[in-house]
């Protein structure tokens, strides 16, 4: 007879209990008939059936003893009766193997498992709950039926994987425990089913690494990256949520996949990067701080994300430097330069736009700069709206009294200064109009504001700024 099959069999006497009677129901010489259905069959000698339904491609490990395993089963009886499920339960079977925490049918049915392998077990009694059943859904002396998928598997004593799938050559700076770093990822389980995705939330996930503010596996598996790497971190339990798991979509006990993109990184102390790519040989001129300057630029991302482009515009871009018109890190490398020049440059946000960012510029970004100076107007220091080039007239009121009346008007002292800066011997302050500049010199000459300099209130502002510092000094 096979499992669940029906017989009627017909026994006459003597094949029974001939011409005794059989307690008080049998009577002697009796024909009986049995209706039979076979519910189980097993032998001393059977082991653990195993069929494989379903098994992974590329399996790069399988169950070994002393593996903790999370699977879901459909459990039954030979014949066909369902005793347990952990699908109806909607939570895995979680268990360490070959430590005697399950049936011996199945620590012995699960090695060699893959994640996503299907087998399906028969288990004889003897190496399922025996003699005495368990409960009251299994009967004693019952073979028991598994059909077991593999979500999991890990081992106490792993550290995390890290597999790498693009590294970028050349990588200049690899990051360290204390950078800020911002990375896109998708975040999956073992068996392949994403459960969360920076992408989803169209936005980077930014943190410092190597100071405890991400799961430890993740804080270990970003050190070391470059700046466009795309790796693979996988992640035993004790090293990302543990044994309670986070919230409802990762159960406990669970090994996390997570696919990383590093966007950028970068340390509080970094200073502007600035690698030089043309410069003239012949440069005698360069930029600095109060000097008036046009330059084109484009402004990336460090993942080739274009922001801005001074192409957009008609003219190049001008700036007074020092100015604190543009953000610090581009004006510092903005200094230095020659007419000519190109420039890359990288950025770090506290020299550029911050945690907040501004814009389409994403906050804590590192800002990619490539720079060419067009012109350059020499400035005048802080606080000097005009400075000689040459030594000032030693007869300077002599030489603005061009009428020689002992007085000197705004139009005597414009044509004075505008044809000293004709002749090269001194320069007026940058990116202003020249008339305001000189107005606003001979307003600072004209003390008693009467429309006209003498010579008792003519000084020059170095002379005015000598004797303010003996005054501090006394």
């Amino acid at each position: 007879m096979c499992v669940n099959e029906r017989r009627r069999i017909t026994v006459p006497p003597h094949l029974t209990h001939s011409s005794q009677a059989a307690g008080g129901t049998v009577p002697p010489d009796t024909t009986l008939v049995f209706d039979l259905v076979l519910l189980d069959i097993f032998n001393r000698a059977d082991q653990v059936q195993t069929k494989v339904l379903t098994t992974p491609k590329d399996c790069k490990r399988s169950v070994v003893r002393t593996d903790f395993v999370r699977f879901h089963f459909n459990a039954s009886l030979l014949d066909g009766t369902v005793f347990d499920s952990s699908y109806k339960r909607s939570q895995t079977q979680d268990s360490v193997v070959g430590e005697g925490l399950l049936i011996k049918g199945l620590d012995e049915g699960l090695l060699g498992m893959c994640v996503g392998e299907i087998r399906h077990f028969i288990i004889p009694p003897f190496l399922a709950f025996g003699e005495k059943g368990y409960g009251t859904d299994i009967p004693p002396h019952a073979s028991v039926v598994y059909h077991i998928l593999l979500e999991d598997l890990h081992n106490p004593k792993d550290d995390i994987i890290v597999e790498f799938k693009k590294a970028p050559e050349p990588c200049t700076r690899k990051s360290v425990a204390g950078d800020y770093i911002r990375y896109h990822y998708n975040a999956s389980f073992l068996n392949g089913i994403t459960f969360d995705s920076s992408y989803q939330h169209n936005k980077t996930y930014n943190t410092y690494i190597g100071l405890g503010y991400m799961i430890a596996g993740i804080d270990k598996g970003l050190q070391g990256v470059c700046t466009g790497e795309k790796r693979r971190i996988i992640l035993p339990p004790h090293l990302a949520y543990g044994q309670q798991g986070a919230g409802k979509d990762i159960p406990g006990s669970a090994v996390l996949v997570f696919d990383i993109h590093v966007i950028d990184f970068h340390n509080v102390k970094d200073p502007v990067q600035v690698e030089i790519g043309n410069k003239s040989a012949g440069c005698n001129e360069t930029s600095e701080v109060n000097d008036f300057i046009q330059y084109h630029y484009n402004c990336s991302l460090l993942d080739g994300t274009l922001l801005f482009t001074s192409s957009d515009y008609e003219a190049p871009q001008d700036v007074l430097l020092g100015g604190g018109k543009i953000i610090d890190g581009l004006d510092e490398a903005l200094r230095n330069m020659c007419v000519g020049e190109r420039r890359t440059v990288l950025v770090p946000p506290h020299l550029g736009h911050g945690e907040k960012g501004a814009g389409i510029v994403p906050g804590s970004a590192v800002l990619r700069f490539e720079l060419e100076l067009v012109s350059l107007q020499k400035g005048v220091p802080e606080g000097y709206l005009f400075v000689w080039l040459e030594d000032s007239p030693v007869q300077l009121f002599e030489a603005l009294d061009i009428n020689q009346d002992q007085q000197v008007p705004l139009e005597e002292f414009s044509q004075f200064i505008k044809q000293q800066v004709s002749e090269g011997k001194g320069r007026l302050k940058p990116a202003q109009d020249a008339d305001s500049v000189i107005t606003d010199m001979f307003k600072n000459q004209d003390r008693n504001a009467d429309g006209l300099i003498t010579l008792d209130e003519l000084k020059l502002k170095s002379d005015e700024d000598a004797e303010k510092a003996r005054h501090e000094e006394l």
